[in-house]
């Protein structure tokens, strides 16, 4: 008998040391997760949550099915609030948007009814790496020739509060004097470039990753070109482009590009779940999450895909929003007035 209860107490050990219960089932066992994506199929965000759902489950116990939803509009803000406010906290359900606007609501943008600090950050597995490209038929072979002759060409946006395009477009309009008008809204980053195919647009401001993976052999071909970058330093393959903060001629429109672009861009592209999910569903999605980041066979499909991964934690990802809700109040009132005057 003592062996008996001797071996009971072994097994329960184990359990605890697990962190399973015995004789339970995982609770993602035959559930099904949805990944909310907030821009249209074909483009760089619909294609990173689409690999990523076809990797992600064997990182949770229990070994879930997961599915990718496209709901798109006003730049992923209907994705973002329907998150917040109407997804039950079960942590069946994830959401991939535009991080601008998580800097949106610290700025006060219209129709935000979400708090940034009550969601739950999964993580990121890229950064924008905006590029400013242009189609052939635009006219524009650079920037230098084109700042010189003051032409105004269209650039395709995706909503008022879109980190890229629209944020950053807008930004480099006040800072660097961007000739350009600013078409928007459109659906996601393919219909942009569907339009700019159509000749409706000259070009627009999207993630380079994004662009070589649809647009690699335009590229190659001379149909487009890109003609700058609003990152710090150069991207790999690009150093005869230029960055945008070289065109900066003050301090603050030097301060605007850093803030407002190259610091957004930490947490442009953010998985996340909405608040009240229960911890330890919380932890586990996010050790799935940067397990999945790691893991070679989803790294190779990205890179199929030509696209790259740079992943951050949940703990990084919230860690850059805390950082960027302590802007100054006279920066923050200067990019409003940029960004939704």
């Amino acid at each position: 008998m003592k062996r008996v209860f001797a071996l009971f107490a072994v097994i329960i050990g184990l359990s605890i040391i697990s962190g399973t219960t015995f004789g339970a089932a995982p609770f993602y066992e035959g559930k099904t997760i949805r990944i909310i994506v907030g821009m249209s199929p074909g483009g760089g965000f619909d294609n990173y949550a689409r690999i990523l759902s076809r990797h992600m489950a064997k990182y949770i116990p229990g070994k879930p099915a997961i599915i990718v939803e496209n709901m798109t509009g006003a730049g992923t803000l209907i994705a973002a609030n329907y998150t917040y406010k109407a997804v039950k906290p079960d942590g069946l359900t994830i959401c991939h948007i535009n991080g601008g606007l998580l800097f949106g609501q610290l700025l006060g943008q219209p129709g935000i009814e979400f708090d940034a600090m009550k969601f739950n950050y999964l993580g990121t597995l890229s950064k924008e790496n905006g590029v400013l490209w242009v189609t052939k038929a635009s006219g524009v072979t650079g920037m230098d020739p084109w700042m010189a002759a003051k032409t105004q060409i269209k650039l395709g946006g995706t909503g008022i509060g879109a980190f890229m395009p629209d944020g950053v477009i807008r930004i480099l309009k006040a800072t660097i004097g961007l000739s350009a008008q600013l078409v928007t809204p459109y659906k996601g980053g393919a219909d942009v470039r569907m339009a700019a195919e159509s000749g409706e647009l000259a070009g627009s401001v999207l993630a380079y990753d994004a662009m070589m993976s649809t647009w690699g052999k335009k590229f190659a071909a001379g149909e487009a070109t890109i003609i700058l970058q609003t990152v710090p330093k150069a991207l790999s393959g690009l150093d005869k482009v230029p960055l945008a903060i070289s065109y900066a001629k003050t301090d603050e429109a030097r301060q605007l590009i850093e803030v407002g672009i190259h610091r957004n861009d930490e947490f442009s592209r953010p998985f996340l779940i909405t608040p009240g999910v229960p911890k330890d569903r919380v932890e586990t999605l996010q050790k799935a999450f940067l397990d999945t980041a790691r893991d070679k066979d989803f790294i190779a499909e990205c890179a199929k895909a030509k696209l790259s991964v740079d992943e951050s934690s949940g703990e990084e990802l919230r860690a850059s929003v805390e950082s960027t809700f302590k802007t100054s109040p006279a920066l923050l009132a200067k990019l409003k007035d940029i960004l939704y005057k």
